[in-house]
């Protein structure tokens, strides 16, 4: 690979502009909506979830960056219990882990930092960025660098203040990657600050990941860029009300394979992470326990007073607005996947054929079919592994398709059903496969079940989304999730 050359950072172009979130962009108001109700409904609950996120980011972010190392275990009782050294053993990390609790408070800090410019609506300015930069780096002295014979060698860490030194990286390939020059930095810096004030009415998400890839072309500090950035990212994002962005260590290598093709001019990528990320925080947000956040902080009779009159309240007040219009583009979905389904297992049928003939069904599914309660203990388990609550008080739609040939049955199933546990006009589909083998016992025909989840994430769609604008996204997320059926199938003839 050639070396890639640095030249000075470019303004949002029509193309970034442009760039397709469809499936993201009606989530952003109605997400709105549910969080002054989950404000108003169960403060310390939401606030507590943001802060879960606010610790799952600082943990994340080193990791990304190779400062430290931590297993799940301990990370998990980490973001749920706080940042305590007596939650950490030796044997859980590879540095000691009062340095390891002494990193991650600085990081947590430099997160609250900007939670405080957003609530103060205080500026962005090259002086709140050098703050964050001390702040994240209170506890590195130093850093390693390359002189101008090309050895590398560790140098004190300047702190708070922009690199003096060029920071090349040389890649594993030996190809040389440039960032912005040290006599360019502020020159730099400022551009970005400035263009980011003109783009406060554009898309957050594209604007979040234009940043990210601008800021990380200048690299503006020898050392903690990275981290800077992050929580920058975040801080643009909670500037448009949403949620802290944490990029988990599995999306390292995706993470860095978008901001490589952003270096390349297409920065899509990189948003699609983003909104992808986003919309996943939002939807474990509306899953929030409201009810159990408020009997836990009042006697156990008025709590359950209070929480009923609430909950009529709210369904009460939910028939009076338009959020179950989702319904209506649940259904619309429902009958695309019908038909998608119709035309693949169509063409299935020709080459299972030379083992037996295959025997093809097709079940919809929904309150207009009196089989709601199908499938339900399948779609609540595929949305607690992610940290979210399926709401089947709302209605639900499916469409089921199976194929049965000799001892072997394919059951596929998609899911259309409302998250969070309140009505927020947020629904999301999901699909998963049944894969079912006969045998004959002497007696009685027994039958052995495989369950799987096939869609690597959920299709999100709101009551804002309109059906034309997502049928093409729509269609290629099915696709993909069929084909994994089939494969996992395919291999069971």
């Amino acid at each position: 690979m050639a070396d890639y050359q640095w030249k000075p950072i470019e303004q949002l172009s029509d193309r970034e502009r442009k760039i397709d979130l469809a499936a993201m962009r009606p989530m952003y108001e109605s997400w709105l909506a549910s969080k002054d109700r989950l404000e108003k409904s169960s403060p310390s609950s939401i606030k507590e979830f943001t802060q879960r996120l606010v610790r799952r980011l600082s943990i994340e972010t080193g990791i990304l960056e190779r400062l430290y190392d931590l297993d799940r275990g301990t990370t998990e009782a980490l973001v749920n219990y706080g940042f305590a050294e007596e939650l950490v053993s030796r044997s859980n990390t590879d540095i000691e882990p009062s340095r390891l609790i002494d990193i991650l408070r600085d990081q947590q800090a430099a997160v609250q930092l900007v939670i405080d410019c957003v609530a103060h609506n205080r500026s962005l300015t090259k002086g709140v960025i050098h703050d964050l930069h001390m702040i994240l780096t209170q506890h590195q002295d130093t850093t390693s660098a390359v002189n101008q014979f090309g050895r590398r060698n560790e140098i004190p860490l300047l702190k708070g203040k922009f690199k003096e030194l060029p920071n090349n990286p040389r890649r594993l390939d030996g190809s040389i990657h440039e960032y912005c020059p040290p006599i360019h930095v502020d020159t730099e810096m400022e551009s970005l600050l400035t263009w980011l004030d003109q783009y406060k009415s554009e898309d957050p998400v594209i604007i979040a990941a234009w940043f990210h890839h601008r800021f990380t072309q200048i690299h503006p500090y020898q050392d903690g860029n990275g981290r800077v950035v992050r929580v920058l990212t975040t801080l643009i994002l909670l500037r448009a009300k949403l949620l802290p962005l944490v990029i988990d260590r599995d999306l390292r290598r995706e993470y860095i394979e978008g901001l490589e093709k952003a270096d390349d001019g297409d920065i899509s990528a990189l948003a699609a992470i983003f909104a992808r990320l986003e919309r996943a925080a939002i939807m474990q947000a509306l899953s929030v326990n409201a009810d159990a956040d408020i009997s836990h902080q009042k006697t156990l009779t008025s709590a359950v007073i209070e929480s009923l009159a609430q909950k009529f309240g709210k369904r009460l007040e939910a028939k009076h607005t338009d959020l179950r219009k989702v319904n209506n583009l649940a259904r619309a979905l429902r009958s695309r996947a019908h038909t998608a389904l119709e035309h693949v297992f169509a063409e299935l049928r020709g080459p299972v054929a030379k083992i037996a003939t295959p025997d093809i069904h097709f079940t919809d599914g929904g309150p207009d079919h009196n089989n709601v309660h199908w499938y339900k203990f399948e779609v609540v388990q595929s949305a607690n592994e992610n940290s979210k609550f399926a709401n089947f008080t709302e209605d639900h739609y499916f469409v089921k398709a199976s194929i049965r040939v000799d001892r072997e049955r394919l059951v596929f199933v998609t899911s259309f059903h409302h998250v969070g546990r309140e009505l927020s006009g947020i629904m999301e589909a999901t699909s998963f496969a049944r894969i079912e083998s006969y045998e004959d016992s002497e007696d009685r025909q027994s039958v052995s079940q495989n369950f799987s989840i096939c869609s690597v994430e959920p299709f999100v769609f709101t009551y804002k989304t309109s059906e034309q604008e997502i049928a093409d996204s729509f269609s290629r997320w099915l696709d993909a999730a069929a084909a994994v059926a089939l494969k996992e199938y395919g291999d069971r003839l």
